[in-house]
């Protein structure tokens, strides 16, 4: 597969293109992190609106963390990939101490991202919510559904790239689903489409958070 963006800023200024529309409307840009804060950074730039974070996070195969069975959000919210928890055998009190441990993680990078700042307001705005790809898409399903719960005029997730099967599973909750280019093939790696596709620290996301507070 051939790379697709030099790396997520490219990507985020591409799907700006596509998100143009929503430049003139109460709009706000929450990124999930890490991936996607460059990528929503752009996006916010261009689309002349503010950019903050919205925190979901896989909960992990415990035997195979790489891979997940669903996500939660900082408040709670979760959501399982019911098929695969069958398969897996986890039983509900294995799924909540999983999904504490990483509720652990959340709060701390909320603490390190957020410092002092208060909780954006999301209520009667647009909230598009970016990545830099989907995998799954429970990741995205989890930041829809606790954003939801803040009454904003509209949800819209966006991506650069996405395994057609998840857009498909994001659609269906999001007011409007975007992405640059919807695949067919497996496996599906958000990396492959990137040329230079580094992990991010918490101190290069709160210097996006900054310089786009600053704008």
């Amino acid at each position: 597969m051939r790379a697709l963006f030099r790396d997520r800023s490219e990507a985020g200024d591409r799907l700006a293109e596509r998100l143009l529309r929503y430049r003139d409307r109460s709009c706000i840009v929450l990124a999930i992190p890490r991936g996607g804060v460059p990528v929503g950074y752009e996006v916010s730039r261009r689309l002349d609106c503010p950019l903050d974070l919205v925190l979901p996070r896989k909960l992990p195969i415990p035997w195979s963390p790489e891979a997940g069975f669903g996500a939660i959000m900082q408040d709670g919210t979760r959501v399982l990939d019911q098929e695969m928890v069958a398969r897996l055998g986890l039983a509900d009190s294995e799924i909540d101490a999983i999904g504490e441990e990483v509720l652990q993680e959340i709060r701390r990078r909320a603490a390190v991202y957020r410092g002092k700042r208060s909780e954006p307001e999301i209520a009667a705005r647009v909230a598009i919510l970016v990545d830099d790809g989907l995998a799954s898409g429970y990741t995205m399903l989890a930041a829809i559904r606790a954003v939801r719960k803040q009454r904003p005029q509209a949800v819209v997730a966006a991506v650069p790239v996405t395994p057609r099967s998840s857009l498909e599973k994001v659609a269906r909750s999001a007011d409007e689903a975007v992405a640059l280019y919807v695949s067919d093939a497996l496996p599906f790696a958000v990396a492959s489409f990137y040329r230079s596709f580094p992990d991010l620290t918490d101190a290069e996301v709160k210097r996006y958070l900054e310089e786009a507070s600053a704008q």
